[in-house]
């Protein structure tokens, strides 16, 4: 760890960047992720322009909108210039006013055209995550021609790996080549004799992340383009970037998932106060869910004091149900994720989940029952001279309670999504307090039922 916070004192901090230079960017990224924001302002000043360039294109760079504000103006803006436009986006979107408007104001003509499309789609669209750097040609190149002009571009684009073939009198999207075909095509034939057969797969701006990710899965690409409603070609969308948003989003589910708000940074760098906010509101809430339940034991207060051993079982009954919701609610989260199912699947999802749990609940349930028949026979403890009713209440209610975690489960994505809202709020915790609730009443409701006349 560099030992000088300032950029008043540069000379540590200069020969690190000396010993970084020659290192790839993803290894100067890790070492400027373990210093302070100002320190790592004062390495990226003493590397070559270009290695800088490539190091703020790297998305897992932590704090680099903080990075960047610690440095002069016109040499951030140089750097913003010089890289791919979607990432210089993401960088500007990350700055507080006045500093964005100052920025985008020192940005050259391109860059600040270029930064003001993208900026304007939303942040979860297609738009948002495209570069608008990429390689096109007219329908009558040949394919010398066309290599000739990717040797002049290369170094301005982030891909040179799918070449988009445009109508020259339209400009419309044609074809879509990959390299390897060109690379393999005779250097006098027109591009389109080395194009595949079938149409181009294409995005329109608008449309969500996840289909991207589905698209470039399902067809193996390097790079949809995006069109607009005249099938120009606005912008495309690399499989990295894809790879870059779509782990983000798996972290802020799974964050969600644990019954917490999305951390906007890093654990470690996340300040004490910010941890605290973004935990506490869904503790509160699962709490005050919680109370619920004590709310349906004291609805079963008579009972209890009947039946003392009954609540020898409670904690057993509560954890099977929310382990069971929180099975099948992950399940459907992904499946749903990876458009394994659909909203209009719901039926087919619960015609699946009731037999499914039946099967899990039975299966809890004989083991219940063995061990309550284990520890009677054993005289590890006596349940009393009704403990065969009471054996079969806790296997009877497992079989309920399990069925029931499995179904609500299932189906709270579901309603969810179909809500508008992101299936990963689906929090385990919540799921499982949803089912604690439900469990208890479905367990003193069996008991109610068996050991009626005997206990109760």
């Amino acid at each position: 760890m560099i030992e000088t916070p300032t950029l008043g004192a540069p000379v540590e901090p200069a020969a690190l960047a000396a010993r970084l230079a020659d290192e790839s960017a993803p290894d100067i990224v890790e070492a400027l992720n373990e210093e302070a924001p100002e320190v790592a302002a004062a390495i990226l000043l003493g590397l070559p322009h270009d290695r800088a360039v490539e190091v703020l294109d790297q998305p897992e760079l932590d704090c680099a909108a903080d990075i960047i504000e610690m440095l002069p103006r016109d040499r951030v803006a140089s750097y913003l210039s010089a890289m791919s436009a979607d990432r210089a986006t993401d960088l500007i979107r990350e700055i507080e006013e006045p500093g964005r408007s100052d920025l985008r104001a020192r940005l050259d003509a391109e860059t600040r055209g270029a930064v003001d499309r993208l900026i304007a789609y939303p942040e979860e669209s297609v738009g948002s995550l495209m570069t608008t750097e990429f390689v096109s040609v007219p329908t009558t190149w040949t394919v010398r021609r066309t290599l000739e002009h990717i040797r002049e571009v290369e170094r301005t684009r982030e891909t040179v790996y799918s070449i988009f073939v445009l109508d020259p009198r339209t400009r419309a999207l044609a074809k879509a080549v990959p390299l390897r075909r060109l690379l393999s095509g005779d250097p006098d034939d027109l591009i389109l004799s080395v194009a595949p057969a079938r149409r181009p797969i294409v995005l329109t701006a608008d449309a969500g992340r996840d289909e991207a990710a589905r698209l470039i899965s399902k067809y193996d690409l390097l790079a949809i383009p995006v069109v607009d409603e005249s099938n120009h070609v606005i912008g495309i969308v690399t499989v990295d970037d894809v790879i870059d948003a779509m782990v983000q989003r798996q972290t802020e589910q799974v964050q969600r998932f644990g019954g917490l708000e999305a951390l906007d940074e890093p654990y470690m760098d996340i300040s004490f106060w910010q941890m605290i906010r973004k935990r506490a509101g869904w503790l509160c809430v699962l709490f005050l869910s919680e109370m619920l339940t004590a709310s349906a034991m004291q609805g079963f207060e008579g009972e209890l004091e009947k039946a003392i051993v009954l609540t020898l079982f409670i904690p057993l009954i509560m954890s099977s149900g929310g382990n069971s919701g929180s099975q099948a609610t992950s399940l459907l989260i992904r499946a749903l994720a990876l458009h394994q199912v659909r909203l209009r699947d719901w039926w087919r999802v619960a015609l699946r989940e009731i037999p499914a749990g039946i099967t899990l609940g039975a299966i809890l349930g004989t083991i219940g029952v063995v061990r309550i028949v284990i520890w009677q026979k054993t005289g590890l403890y006596d349940y009393g001279e009704h403990w065969m009713l009471v054996a079969a209440t806790v296997g009877t209610a497992l079989i309920g309670i399990v069925l029931f975690g499995s179904l609500a489960g299932s189906m709270l994505p579901f309603l969810l999504q179909r809500l508008g809202f992101d299936p990963a709020t689906a929090s385990a915790p919540f799921v499982a307090t949803l089912v604690d609730v439900s469990g208890l009443v479905i367990y003193f409701t069996v008991a109610l039922v068996i050991l009626r006349g005997t206990l109760l």
